[in-house]
């Protein structure tokens, strides 16, 4: 009994990770390059937990280029380097969005678990340097998530 109910307990679990990665809303136009990625040693002030990456990149989105939907595994801090970019933010528990341009020299964050598109409305192409905390050593900053349907293209 308890094998059959162990059994039933992955396939759901199989199930539902098939699922979430076949309503994903993957990025358009853009290219993402590795900066830096090194696993922390021990937690710091930062908050990141020993044995977890911090990881760098710069992200180019060419007009009209996005994110597609998605969350992260920990803090993002976010650098606009050139062009600029706009944030769809679902709010925490639902209800409305916030959305918001960032222009070059503006920073912003991106907390855990809060689904974010961001897009470039520009007529050139958005440059931005990134920095994802808390990230499981050796994987993805990025998970990708469904489109809410209520919260900017």
């Amino acid at each position: 009994m308890r094998r059959t109910i162990g059994l039933l307990l992955i396939v759901g679990g199989l199930a539902v990770g098939l699922a979430g990665v076949a309503l994903a809303t993957p990025g358009v136009g853009g290219t993402s390059v590795l900066i830096a990625q090194g696993q922390a040693a021990e937690g710091t002030q930062a908050r990141i937990p020993g044995g977890k990456d911090v990881v760098m990149v710069q992200n180019t989105f060419i007009p009209g280029g996005s994110t597609g939907w998605h969350t992260h595994p920990g803090l993002a801090v976010i650098v606009v380097q050139s062009g600029e970019i706009t944030l769809n933010r679902e709010a925490v528990g639902g209800g409305a969005c916030r959305i918001h341009t960032y222009h070059a020299g503006q920073v912003f964050y991106e907390r855990p678990a809060i689904a974010q598109n961001a897009v470039n409305h520009g007529s050139t192409n958005a440059v931005v340097g990134v920095t994802f905390f808390n990230v499981a050593h050796g994987g993805s900053s990025r998970i990708d998530q469904p489109d809410p349907g209520d919260c900017g293209a």
